[in-house]
């Protein structure tokens, strides 16, 4: 699915843009650019599309996304609720390749980095120690000065660059140069999925947003997002329920329903083809990890 390219603020005095940000949400357009985006998550929840995966993010997730790799961060709708008062909380940077100039990256000290600049085109998720690591010395950059700034985000690379508890996010490495035009139009069509899952989202309905006939739309979706529109419906869907099932004590029947399906069975059948569990087992794994993390922080010696 062809993003658009977002143009991102140049800093006359830096090299590179650190931002500690508060606000009512993320930017929640399918977007692109040439900067590397590293994403400290403090306080938000919702859904991450990156490449051609889908995942729910939420806080303390640490993220590396690549240069030009298509991204987009809807944010659940308690954020976007009209008067609400909640508020998204996020540590992000953003640096091109070449920030420190073009040869810099090229020097043999730092082939590490270089390696990590192309695993990063799939999309990195930073977890763990590494990630707490991290996240430590993105808080000293907000407010670091001068050369300190340069040391701390190689400090960063150097850390993520070396680590095993890293992850990569997307199947493959998708890059976009497309025009703003087609990028709106797509835009309406991930929109209007995002706001319609729940309900019964036809393929006619989804192409008459398109301005396609359905056979159309269908080959113009695959094309771009690199699956079909059923399995990305599916996917968008089984992922609300995931969410669902880990933070509320609704029935499996009642999220089933609420995810946008409506019969039980396919429900069923579908979740664990996805997710490779039952829901029910999908809760217990998740109430498991719950119940480990709070005796971890009940038992700080045991860290």
């Amino acid at each position: 699915m062809k993003p658009h390219l977002l143009k991102i603020p140049k800093e006359d005095e830096h090299s590179f843009s650190v931002r500690y940000d508060v606000v009512s949400h993320f930017y929640n357009k399918w977007h692109y650019h040439p900067e590397l985006e590293l994403v400290y998550i403090i306080e938000a929840s919702g859904r991450q599309f990156i490449g051609d995966s889908i995942h729910h993010f939420k806080n303390n997730d640490l993220i590396l996304v690549g240069s030009n790799l298509p991204h987009l961060w809807h944010c659940d709708e308690k954020f976007l609720e009209k008067g609400s008062k909640l508020k998204v909380e996020a540590i992000i940077i953003h640096f091109l390749p070449d920030c420190f100039g073009t040869s810099f990256f090229n020097l043999p000290e730092n082939k590490s980095l270089v390696g990590l600049f192309q695993k990063a085109k799939m999309g990195i998720r930073i977890k763990n120690q590494s990630r707490d690591a991290v996240c430590k010395l993105m808080r000293q950059l907000v407010d670091a000065k001068n050369s300190e700034r340069i040391i701390l985000l190689l400090q960063i690379l150097e850390t993520i660059a070396e680590s095993k508890q890293t992850k990569p996010i997307c199947s493959e490495a998708l890059t976009f140069h497309y025009s703003k035009t087609e990028a709106e139009r797509l835009n309406t069509i991930y929109q209007y999925i995002l706001h319609h899952f729940t309900r019964q989202l036809t393929l006619e309905q989804i192409a008459r947003v398109a301005h396609l006939t359905p056979n159309g739309f269908c080959r113009y979706f695959k094309s771009r997002i690199k699956k079909t529109f059923s399995r990305f419906l599916l996917e968008v869907r089984i992922g609300h329920a995931c969410k669902l099932l880990a933070e509320t004590e609704k029935s499996v029947a009642e999220i089933c329903y609420e995810s946008g399906f409506n019969n039980f069975s396919n429900f069923n059948r579908h979740f664990k083809f996805i997710a490779g569990r039952t829901p029910l087992n999908h809760r217990k794994h998740y109430q498991e990890i719950q119940s480990l993390r709070m005796k971890v922080s009940d038992n700080p010696a045991d860290q």
